[in-house]
C-alpha cells in the first residue's frame, strides 16, 4: 500500500502557501496595512484585492528580476493594461510594511520607503470582498 494522504500533505513545502480572505468587507475610504516577510526564494510576490480570484480590482505584483512593480486588473479571464513603476524597494527575504488605501476611484499604495503609487479602480466596485497574497509570510494585516 502507498503512503497515506497525511504523509503526502506533510511533505509539501509550506513556503508558497497563499493567504486568502473571501469576506474582507473593504469599502471606499478604508486602508489595509500589511506586515510580513517576503519569501527568500521568490522572484515576485503579489497582493490581489477585488470581488473574487477572477475579478481583481487591484493586482499588485513586484517583480524582482524585472526591477518593476506591475499593477493590473483582472475581469474574468481578461487582464487589463499593465501599469508599471520602476520604483523597486522590495527584495527577497526582506521584512516589509506597507499600506493599500482604497479611495473609491483609485488605490493608493504606500511602499515601505514612503513612496506612493496610485492605480485606478477600473472595475468601479465600491466594496471589495476578496484579498489574497502570495510569496509573503504575513505577520499581520489590519483593515481600518
Amino acid at each position: 500500500m502507498g503512503p497515506s494522504h497525511d504523509s503526502l500533505r506533510a511533505s509539501v513545502p509550506l513556503l508558497q502557501e497563499k493567504f486568502e480572505v473571501t469576506n474582507l468587507n473593504m469599502k471606499s475610504g478604508m486602508s489595509l496595512k500589511i506586515k510580513g516577510k517576503i519569501h527568500d526564494n521568490v522572484d515576485r510576490f503579489n497582493i490581489n484585492l477585488g470581488q473574487a480570484k477572477d475579478k481583481l480590482n487591484l493586482h499588485f505584483n513586484p517583480r524582482f528580476k524585472e526591477s518593476t512593480i506591475v499593477c493590473n486588473t483582472l475581469d474574468g479571464s481578461r487582464w487589463g493594461q499593465e501599469q508599471r513603476d520602476s520604483h523597486m524597494c522590495f527584495s527577497p527575504g526582506a521584512e516589509v510594511k506597507f499600506t493599500v488605501a482604497f479611495q473609491g476611484n483609485e488605490f493608493k499604495v504606500t511602499l515601505p520607503d514612503g513612496h506612493t503609487m496610485t492605480f485606478p479602480n477600473r472595475l468601479g466596485h465600491s466594496h471589495l470582498n476578496y484579498l489574497s497574497m502570495d510569496g509573503l509570510q504575513i505577520s499581520s494585516f489590519k483593515l481600518q
